[in-house]
């Protein structure tokens, strides 16, 4: 089991990668088997379904995470972190708008749970429908 600092660090470092655009450095947060909760859709489970997430959004999006606060419970087992979403929309993604470029700004939260020292879930939340407006 991890201390609430570990995890915390754990979650640091997977949103350093994140704005690094590095995805082989979030997966090394991961556990193999993550179960992945996308915003107002399914459950994809496992390291390499999160992989092809991942290049399919750095492909549409290019977003940075600022104002990160993470929080973690006393064993260390469950995290949240809420942050704002600074993107612009670079290819359109199916079902939603065209996009030509639109910078958008949006606040979002994500929680997670830990296991060994990894990451095994990881389920994000915002608001699709101001998002939404923003690029339209």
């Amino acid at each position: 089991m991890a201390s609430p600092e570990e995890t915390r660090a754990l979650v640091a470092r997977y949103y350093d990668a994140f704005n690094a655009r590095d995805i082989s450095g979030m997966l090394d947060c991961l556990s193999e088997d993550v179960a992945h909760d996308i915003n107002q859709g399914g459950r994809e489970i496992g390291q390499e379904a999160f992989k092809q997430f991942l290049i399919g959004m750095n492909r549409r999006y290019r977003e940075r995470l600022d104002a990160i606060v993470i929080m973690t419970n006393e064993s260390g087992t469950r995290a949240a972190a809420e942050f704002v979403v600074h993107g612009e929309y670079l290819e359109t993604d199916e079902g939603l708008p065209p996009a030509r470029g639109q910078g958008y700004t949006i606040p979002a939260g994500t929680f997670f749970e830990v296991d060994d020292g990894l990451i095994s879930r990881v389920t994000t939340h915002y608001n699709l429908n101001d998002w939404i407006a923003q690029v339209r």
